[in-house]
């Protein structure tokens, strides 16, 4: 497999992935649920806009209101494999060399996501990276080279769905953001919710 080690941010597609079942929250749209009067997406676009050249979103329901932001919406084209069927359609219908990965319900994803990775790159060449946050792998923040869809396919196709297996398969290098941990809360039940809310009204 070829490793690069070279990420040249105008060859980064990012995929929002928003095809959840929201089982957690009594099967809202996570992406939709409001955090301070704004869905969960749209601090996700701003926060990962200004990194990468492209953005997709993967969606499988609400597709009118995803498309309204104006970017590609794509749906799972395999069902019930959780966030690596996202991946692999993102990974088809991506134009550049890499994609990054990202879930709609973080809306606190670090300023410095693509900069660490690509520092990461320089070191260790792969053509995989992850985020850590010092205490666990945050496997749907990763950067994929597009020529792992194949592998992603084959994987899915065998009757797998767990994503730091396919990950550690592919042998992902982990990128510290131990420093940042609390980038990667994610928003998966109504009390975080509030909990969001009520702390960032009070300016925490």
């Amino acid at each position: 497999m070829k490793t690069v080690n070279n990420i040249q941010s105008d060859s980064i597609t990012a995929v929002i992935l928003a095809g959840g079942k929201g089982s957690r929250m009594g099967g809202i749209d996570k992406g939709l649920l409001e955090l301070n009067g704004q869905p969960l997406i749209e601090h996700v676009i701003g926060r990962i806009s200004p990194q990468v050249s492209e953005i997709i979103i993967s969606a499988n329901r609400n597709l009118e209101r995803y498309q309204s932001y104006g970017y590609p919406v794509i749906t799972d084209q395999i069902t019930d494999k959780g966030p690596l069927a996202g991946i692999l359609s993102a990974l088809q219908h991506c134009q550049s060399e890499w994609l990054l990965t990202v879930p709609c319900d973080t809306p606190r994803i670090p300023a410095d996501l693509v900069t660490r990775i690509r520092n990461a790159a320089e070191q260790t060449p792969s053509a995989i990276y992850s985020a850590h946050d010092g205490e666990q792998l945050q496997p749907l923040f990763s950067m994929i080279h597009r020529d792992l869809a194949n592998s992603l396919q084959e994987y899915l196709a065998a009757g797998n769905r767990k994503v730091v297996r396919w990950l550690m398969q592919q042998g992902c290098v982990t990128v510290d953001f131990s420093d940042q941990a609390d980038a990667f809360a994610n928003i998966n039940t109504p009390e975080i919710l509030a909990q969001c809310s009520a702390s960032t009204e009070h300016g925490h």
